[in-house]
């Protein structure tokens, strides 16, 4: 899971994801079960934890009134849980005593010959790919972790594995290789980080305390953020927040000295919005990435969401980026 890849310094983010990297994650889930052994002191359980959780377990501990062992508190357990346990087993066994069963190996995939690169700067995978030679598969297939065939540059050092041949190749002319494969698709990929939801691309932490009638639209507008964007920081599948709420808020550099929230005018919150007047008495609004029919409804006086399905002949609540919405 994301968050517990995390807590065991697996990078998961727009950029990288680092539960699909073999090595690291097998190094942090064998962490992770030791752990779980040293809680319980069983591996059965600690199997079982590592599936559903450590406080599943323990909830199922507690109602088995004293009883210790995964099949004494098997019935206690979440079904898909119940299943894991035995299956990995299994899986154990046959590993173990596969020639007995005729279960004979007749293919193997051997891992691809590689070596490794550092990488400080932007690099762009398919160009690299290209210029020393290499397949794009094989280099996708060597760096899982990366979710879309770019490094970005943050300021740290990121490990590339490429096949030996284009490692070859690359010290031929490593300057030149690496300077244009740092040009490629560069803008591209920073607008689509930038652009992302939830994304954080150049963008400063603030934690925000949640005021009295505050609600995430206003908070949003306020920081110039989108609400799905605070709901993606913030795993907030709705809209409901609380009083003393505290929120994490990725701000531009310039409104992070921003210490309150001023609820804005209904003035205000007319002018921010992207209006456009057309002939006679109508205005429409243009639907902006993260848009929701609520958020719209909140930016205009005596706007509701019945009222702009209806004169918009909408059946659902759907939106698409850029639609133009009749608005009054």
């Amino acid at each position: 899971m994301s968050f517990t890849g995390k807590y065991f310094d697996l990078q998961n983010d727009w950029y990288f994801d680092e539960r699909m990297d073999p090595e690291k994650s097998t190094e942090a889930a064998c962490r992770y079960l030791s752990q779980l052994y040293n809680m319980f002191h069983d591996w059965d359980l600690a199997l079982a934890a590592y599936n559903s959780g450590p406080g599943t377990v323990r909830r199922a501990l507690h109602r088995a009134d004293g009883k210790r062992s995964f099949w004494e508190i098997y019935k206690f357990l979440p079904r898909e849980t119940r299943s894991y346990v035995p299956q990995f087993v299994a899986i154990i066994y046959a590993m173990n005593y596969a020639e007995e069963h005729n279960m004979i190996e007749t293919a193997l995939e051997l891992p691809i010959p590689h070596d490794t690169l550092m990488i400080k700067k932007y690099l762009h995978i398919e160009t690299f790919a290209k210029l020393t030679g290499s397949c794009l598969e094989e280099m996708l297939q060597l760096n899982p972790s990366i979710r879309h065939n770019a490094i970005p540059e943050t300021g740290r050092s990121y490990t590339v594995r490429l096949p030996i041949a284009a490692k070859i190749e690359l010290e031929k002319d490593r300057f030149r290789i690496l300077d244009s494969a740092s040009r490629v698709g560069r803008k591209e990929f920073e607008l689509l980080a930038k652009n992302k939801v939830g994304g954080t691309a150049g963008r400063e932490l603030m934690v925000y305390r949640v005021k009295n009638g505050d609600v995430l639209g206003s908070i949003a507008m306020h920081h110039s953020v989108r609400v799905d964007d605070l709901r993606k920081w913030n795993s907030i599948r709705g809209n409901m927040i609380r009083t003393g709420q505290r929120l994490n808020i990725y701000v531009s550099g310039s409104k992070k000295s921003i210490q309150g929230l001023r609820q804005p005018t209904t003035e205000a919150i007319a002018n921010s919005a992207e209006v456009i007047v057309l002939p006679g008495t109508s205005k429409t609004y243009v639907v902006q990435p993260g848009d929701t029919l609520w958020d719209i409804s909140r930016k205009f006086q005596g706007v509701t969401v019945e009222k702009i399905k209806a004169v918009n002949k909408l059946k659902s609540n759907k939106l698409e980026v850029g639609m133009k919405l009749i608005i009054g």
